[in-house]
C-alpha cells in the first residue's frame, strides 16, 4: 500500500470514528431524554393513582389494614382502598396509562374501567411481598412494548403503573435510521476528503521524488541539479538538507576528479623518465660503465619518487573518514619518535622539542604521517646547520623552521593538493605532503594554520582535536635537544 493510500485510510478511519462516536452519543442522549420523560410521566401517574379517593398507603408506606370490599363488589376483587377502580380514562395505550395492584400473596387487581393489564413476573411478586422500594422495568404486554414503575405499598403489596413505549421506539428508530445515513455519508465523505488531503499533503513529496529520480537518472547528476525549495516547513527543510548533501557530494566528486587529474599529470614525468631510461637500457652495450650506473641510479630515484607519489595519492583518496576504530593516542610520543627519525635523516639539522603530554582520540597512523610530513617540510626548507623548533602545547603542535618562509601569494594555497611554490619546483616532492597534513587534522576535528614566523622562516600549526585528560603520572613533559 502506498503512503498516499495509507494516509487516506488513516484520515478516513479517524473521521469515521469521530462520526460514529457523535452518532452513538446523539442516539444515547436522545434515548436517555425520551425515556427520562416517560419515567417522569410514570411518576406523575403513580402520584395520581395513589392520590385518589380512599388511598390507603404511599410509596414504601405501611398503609392501613386492607379495606373491606364495597357493597356489591365480588369477593376477592378489591383495590385495598386505593381508589384505583374509580379511575377512568382512555383505553390501553392512552396517555394516562394503566395500573395494576399486586397483593402480597401474589394476586393482582386491575380496575374494571381500564383495558389491558400489566404482566406480573416473579420479581414484582417478590417486591409486593416486601412492600418496600421502587424500580423501573421494561415489559411486553400483548405485543406492546411498555415501561412500568413498581412501587412498594407496605402491607397493601405493590402498585405497578405503565405507559407504552410505542412512540418512543418509533422516534428512536427514526433517529437511528437518520444517524446511520448521516454516519454512512460522513464516512464516505471522510474517505474522499482523506484521499484529497493525502494527495494535497503529499504533492510536495511527489515533486521531491520526481526531482530526485531525475537527478539519479542523469549522467551528470551533481551539476546544476537541485531541488526546488518552497516555504519553510519540514519538507522545505528536507529539500534544503538534500541540496546541501548534493553540494557536499559535488565538492567531493570534483575534488576526486581534480586529484585524479593532478595525479595523472604528476605521474607523467616519472613514467616518461622511466620509459626513456628503459629505452636507453636496450642499448646498454653502447653506454660507458659510468653512464650505465648513472642511468640505474636515476631509475631508482624516479621509482622512489613514483612510489612516494602513489602513496600520497592513496592517502589523500581516503578522505577524512576514519578507516580504523579510533583509540587513545599520545601525540607527544608520536612527535618525539618523528623528531628522532628526522634527526637521523638530516643529521646536519638541530631539532629542538618542547612537548607536553597530550592525549587525543584518533588514528595513530594518520597522526604520525601528518607529523612526519611537517618535519620533512621543515627539514627540506631549513638551511644547512639550521634549527627546527617543535612545540606541543594545549593540544596544538607548532613546527617552525628558519628557511625562506612562504611567499605571500602562496599562503592561501599552502595546504592545497599538488600546489608547489615556484621555489619548490626544483626540489623533490609532489606537493601532497601538507595536503595530507590538513586532511589528517580535519579527520580528527582539528585545524591547520600556516604563516611566516617573526624573524623569518615558516610556522605551521596543527591540532588533532580537543585533548583528553591524562592521568597525573603521565604529565611529565618530553623534551629533546
Amino acid at each position: 500500500m502506498s503512503l498516499r493510500a495509507r494516509m487516506g485510510v488513516a484520515a478516513g478511519v479517524a473521521v469515521a470514528i469521530a462520526v460514529l462516536a457523535v452518532a452513538v452519543s446523539s442516539y444515547a442522549g436522545m434515548r436517555s431524554e425520551l425515556r427520562g420523560q416517560v419515567d417522569q410521566s410514570l411518576q406523575a401517574l403513580r402520584k395520581q393513582v395513589l392520590g385518589g379517593p380512599g388511598a390507603g398507603g404511599g410509596p414504601g408506606g405501611g398503609g392501613g389494614p386492607p379495606r373491606q370490599n364495597p357493597v356489591g363488589e365480588p369477593p376477592g376483587v378489591r383495590d385495598e382502598g386505593l381508589g384505583i377502580d374509580q379511575r377512568t380514562g382512555p383505553a390501553f395505550g392512552g396517555p394516562r396509562g394503566i395500573a395494576t395492584l399486586i397483593y402480597r400473596d401474589g394476586g393482582t387487581y386491575n380496575p374494571p374501567t381500564q383495558r389491558g393489564e400489566i404482566p406480573v413476573d416473579a420479581k414484582m411478586k417478590e417486591f409486593a411481598a416486601s412492600g418496600q422500594g421502587q424500580y423501573y422495568t421494561d415489559l411486553n404486554a400483548n405485543g406492546t412494548h411498555i415501561r412500568a414503575l413498581v412501587t412498594g405499598l407496605g402491607v397493601n403489596g405493590a402498585l405497578a403503573v405503565a405507559l407504552p413505549l410505542t412512540d418512543v421506539d418509533h422516534a428512536l428508530s427514526s433517529q437511528l435510521l437518520l444517524l446511520a445515513l448521516i454516519a454512512a455519508g460522513g464516512i464516505a465523505l471522510a474517505a474522499l476528503l482523506g484521499i484529497l488531503v493525502a494527495r494535497t499533503a503529499l504533492a510536495p513529496i511527489a515533486r521531491f521524488t520526481r526531482q530526485t529520480e531525475s537527478i539519479a537518472a542523469t549522467h551528470e547528476p551533481l551539476e546544476h541539479e537541485r531541488l526546488d525549495v518552497v516555504g519553510d516547513d519540514e519538507l522545505a527543510r528536507l529539500a534544503r538538507t538534500f541540496n546541501a548533501t548534493l553540494d557536499a557530494l559535488e565538492r567531493s566528486v570534483q575534488s576526486q576528479r581534480n586529484l585524479v587529474a593532478d595525479a595523472s599529470h604528476e605521474l607523467r614525468t616519472p613514467i616518461a623518465t622511466l620509459r626513456a631510461n628503459l629505452q636507453l637500457l636496450r642499448d646498454e652495450g653502447l653506454l660507458s660503465p659510468e653512464d650505465r650506473e648513472a642511468l640505474r641510479a636515476d631509475m631508482i630515484e624516479e621509482l622512489d619518487e613514483l612510489t612516494a607519489l602513489v602513496s600520497d595519492v592513496v592517502e589523500l583518496a581516503r578522505g577524512t573518514k576514519a578507516e580504523d576504530l579510533p583509540g587513545d593516542v599520545r601525540v607527544d610520543e608520536i612527535v618525539a619518535d618523528a623528531a628522532e627519525r628526522a634527526r637521523r635523516r638530516a643529521p646536519g639539522l638541530t631539532i629542538e622539542c618542547g612537548l607536553e603530554p597530550t592525549l587525543v582520540r584518533g588514528e595513530g597512523d594518520r597522526i604520525a604521517r601528518a607529523v612526519a610530513n611537517l618535519l620533512d617540510n621543515a627539514a627540506k626548507w631549513s638551511p644547512p646547520g639550521g634549527v627546527v623548533e617543535v612545540e606541543l602545547r594545549g593540544g596544538t603542535l607548532t613546527v617552525r623552521d628558519h628557511g625562506p618562509g612562504f611567499h605571500e601569494d602562496d599562503l592561501p594555497f599552502v595546504f592545497d593538493r599538488f600546489h608547489r611554490a615556484k621555489a619548490a619546483r626544483s626540489k623533490p616532492g609532489s606537493g601532497l605532503g601538507l595536503a595530507i597534513v590538513r586532511q589528517a587534522a580535519e579527520a580528527h576535528g582539528g585545524f591547520v594554520e600556516a604563516r611566516n614566523a617573526p624573524g623569518g622562516g615558516a610556522l605551521l600549526r596543527i591540532s588533532f582535536g580537543e585533548p583528553l585528560e591524562l592521568e597525573p603520572q603521565s604529565l611529565e613533559p618530553i623534551s629533546a635537544p
